[in-house]
């Protein structure tokens, strides 16, 4: 068995982990996929309040956003962790939204997220995202697609 390659993966409890808060099945599939791909591992929250009790259990290293989710929507969630880390420790939150109109940017970044991605969203694009939001220690882990 050829093992080449394999070395450049993180261990993986050194893999950054990351939350992703999507209600859809299949936009949660793919965020995760695409997350591995950039050796990243990933956990999923079906909507912002599901979210916010993950974010209270254990700390990740960043949080994909959808903007519009049953119960409580990205923005609430998002305006929620920010009133809760309070000038304590800062979550990156990346907005990853359908929502592409004019001025949808500029609400994700008011209500507290800290980049926007539109959806569908490329592999290079994403990955250039993600990487960019990690802790520096953790971005080397990241493997190219």
């Amino acid at each position: 068995m050829d093992l080449q390659g394999f070395d450049t993966l993180p261990p993986q409890s050194a893999a950054p982990v990351v939350l992703v808060a999507e209600d859809s099945p299949v936009n949660q599939a793919l965020a995760v996929s695409m997350l591995e791909r950039c050796g990243c591992r990933a956990d999923v929250a079906c909507n912002g309040v599901e979210a916010l009790e993950m974010l209270a259990a254990r700390r990740y290293d960043a949080v994909l956003m959808d903007c519009q989710m049953p119960d409580m929507d990205g923005y609430a969630a998002t305006l929620e962790l920010r009133r809760r880390e309070s000038g304590t420790r800062h979550t990156p939150i990346i907005a990853l939204t359908a929502q592409a109109m004019e001025g949808d940017r500029e609400r994700c970044l008011e209500s507290g997220m800290d980049d926007y991605l539109s959806k569908p969203v490329g592999l290079d694009l994403f990955i250039q995202t993600v990487r960019r939001w990690l802790p520096l220690e953790l971005r080397d882990w990241s493997v190219e697609h």
